[in-house]
């Protein structure tokens, strides 16, 4: 089939435009496959791999826009590229004063001056002066644009704090402020638990196990991935301290970070007051959290049961006991059909902390596991394609959502992933999360579930098992609905278990007649 290729120069489009346009022309007959991308180094090589490249594009640069098809003819690609143009066009459409919309932050404040937030998203090298014109407005800042330079975000910071603002972010995903939920977010019962975290689907997941157990936040505060750096110190993190601490609402408090520098981590404890915290940093280390007076919590689930102990002390401690054994006699009977040679497992993750989480406990467990964003230098995967051994993918780094949309909005990098992964013969196991509420896909699992019974249908017709895991972030309330997306990935063959730490768990314990997991990793 040929490949036609179309380079726009100095062209930009939102993520979410370019996913739509693309999903638009690959339901095109006769298209086999198309892409449109920003010209991001990581997306020409995906583009590569895919066999989508042409000599037009030889030269194209992170601002240039990539329109790729892969058709029946070339008059149908020709035509695919046409049609991926005018459907650019159609949904971004012209937005002007006439249509009564501001223009510019200030016109907006001026137009709604109760406001008292606001929620940035604009390309990166244009995100620090929106964000510093919001502030000297007097409102926080939800931030959900990332690329912002780390000595901006320093400044920032510094001046919210000293104004007794937040400043949620760069690279904010999720805030739940009095109920509204800001970036990606679910439907949340109020209630006494007030959270502040610097990981976007570590909040969702704390807060999601919570809201299961009938439990709800007051307030559920984002900083942004670098907030708790040496560098940023952990500025917005102390100020979403002080601000729940004087909340009458807040009886509890929750603080979700990866696990800062000692100076840093001492820094944030010494803003703990009376009210009980719960402090997970990730895997850290648990002494200087108990002398400070706080409860620590090694996991994301762990940090949900002991925030639900405080409030109800007879409170279910993790998943029930029957469900779990139930789940581990599927694994292990699934386990007795591996082929010998089969030995790895591969985790694709859409949320950065539900992959940390994951590693934190297959490390625990003794699993050597490589990671594009690994918890220790020494396992960083140094190029994914082609490696060997366990490893576990955060789909949502930089790398991979330059100029293109988030993995918890576009599915497609990580259905081509999956099908890669499960044509390999020595995968046994791929380990999934999947991440519900406002933002997301709208049926993450009306997408996978097919390419899971594919992948596994396909590994039986060549005489393999192949296992996969899921977990469900996400709520009954929530638009994909809790129950729907379980009932899916279940019915396409999949495990699905009742946290991201329980599915960790089972596949990392996974103890096969065939033998153990291999020990082996493969980094290079």
């Amino acid at each position: 089939m040929p490949v036609r290729c179309l380079l726009k120069r100095s062209t930009y489009y939102d993520s979410v435009a370019l996913m739509q346009a693309a999903r638009e022309v690959a339901r095109l007959p006769g298209v086999a496959e198309a892409a449109v991308v920003m010209a991001t180094a990581a997306n020409l090589a995906l583009l590569r791999q895919a066999g989508l490249v042409g000599t037009e594009i030889a030269t194209a640069g992170p601002n240039d826009l990539v329109i790729a098809v892969r058709a029946t003819d070339e008059a149908v690609a020709d035509q695919a590229l046409r049609a991926a143009e005018q459907a650019l066009v159609r949904r971004v459409g012209p937005v002007t004063a006439a249509a009564g919309r501001p223009r510019a932050l200030r016109a907006a404040h001026h137009a709604h001056p109760e406001s008292n937030l606001a929620v940035i998203s604009v390309p990166g090298p244009y995100a620090a002066a929106e964000a510093w014109e919001a502030l000297r407005l007097g409102l926080h800042v939800f931030l959900f644009s990332d690329n912002v330079p780390l000595e901006e975000e320093i400044a920032l910071k510094r001046y919210a704090a000293a104004h007794g603002l937040l400043m949620m972010g760069p690279g904010c995903g999720t805030a739940i402020l009095d109920g509204v939920a800001l970036g990606f977010g679910n439907v949340l019962p109020r209630g006494p638990i007030g959270m502040v975290s610097a990981a976007g689907t570590g909040l969702q997941e704390v807060s999601t196990i919570l809201a299961r157990k009938g439990l709800g936040l007051s307030q559920g505060i984002g900083t942004g991935g670098r907030d708790l750096s040496a560098e940023v110190g952990g500025v917005m993190m102390r100020q979403g301290l002080r601000l729940l601490q004087d909340d009458p609402k807040t009886q509890v408090l929750v603080l979700i970070s990866k696990p800062p520098a000692p100076r840093v981590a001492a820094s944030i404890l010494s803003e703990l007051g009376s009210k009980p915290a719960v402090v997970c940093f990730l895997g850290g280390d648990a002494a200087p959290i108990a002398a400070a007076g706080a409860i620590p919590a090694r996991t994301l689930e762990e940090a949900a049961e002991r925030a639900a102990a405080l409030l109800s002390p007879s409170s279910p401690k993790g998943p029930a006991e029957e469900e779990i054994a139930s789940l581990q006699a599927h694994i292990i009977q699934a386990g007795r059909r591996l082929q010998p040679g089969q030995r790895y497992l591969r985790g694709l993750y859409s949320g950065g902390t539900l992959c940390a989480e994951a590693q934190v406990i297959w490390q625990d467990m003794g699993l050597r596991v490589y990671s594009n964003a690994p918890l220790h230098p020494a396992l960083r995967l140094a190029d994914a394609a082609g490696c060997r051994g366990h490893y576990a993918l955060d789909l949502g780094e930089e790398e991979y959502t330059l100029g293109r949309p988030h993995p918890m909005i576009d599915l497609s990098l990580r259905l081509q992933r999956l099908r890669e992964e499960a044509a390999d013969p020595e995968v046994a196991a791929i380990v999934l999360d999947v991440v519900l509420g406002y933002g997301a896909h709208p049926d993450p699992a009306g997408e996978l579930g097919p390419a899971i019974y594919q992948a596994r249908a396909q590994a039986a017709h060549e005489g393999r098992e192949l296992l996969v895991l899921a977990s469900v972030t996400g709520t009954e309330e929530d638009p994909q609905r809790y129950s729907r997306q379980v009932r899916a990935l279940e019915q396409a063959g999949a495990v699905v278990a009742p946290s991201n730490a329980a599915a960790a768990r089972l596949v990392g314990g996974w103890k096969l007649e065939v033998g153990s997991w291999k020990m082996e990793g493969g980094g290079a």
